[in-house]
């Protein structure tokens, strides 16, 4: 078996410091976003067990949640903040990253 052939790309791409941070701080922007949109979810998913959604009229009958129902949609809840949680801890250390960028480009 041979090996694949890869082709020489390369791409030019200009950008000033500037666009940089501005690129950085977007991309920090459009996951906060995306994080955002993932708590929403979480509590719509609780609201829908509970009964209390009020936009959408299908609700499940109280009669066929269980506790333990109750207790795994909790428990999905629970891991899925978490981990939200922990993109959260990655975004401020890349926005402290940017941050000292910008202090370093302004001390010059």
């Amino acid at each position: 078996m041979s090996f694949p052939n890869i082709p020489n790309v390369t791409p030019v791409i200009s950008v000033t410091p500037g666009e940089t941070v501005s690129l950085l701080l977007a991309s920090i922007a459009f996951e906060e976003l995306a994080l955002a949109h993932i708590i929403n979810a979480e509590a719509e998913k609780i609201q829908f067990v509970l009964g209390t959604l009020t936009p959408c009229k299908t609700t499940l009958h109280s009669s066929v949640i269980t506790l333990r129902d109750l207790l795994e949609v909790n428990k999905s809840v629970r891991q899925t903040l978490q981990d939200v949680i922990k993109k959260e801890m990655l975004l401020q250390f890349k926005f402290e990253n940017v941050l000292e960028l910008i202090r370093s480009r302004h001390k010059c």
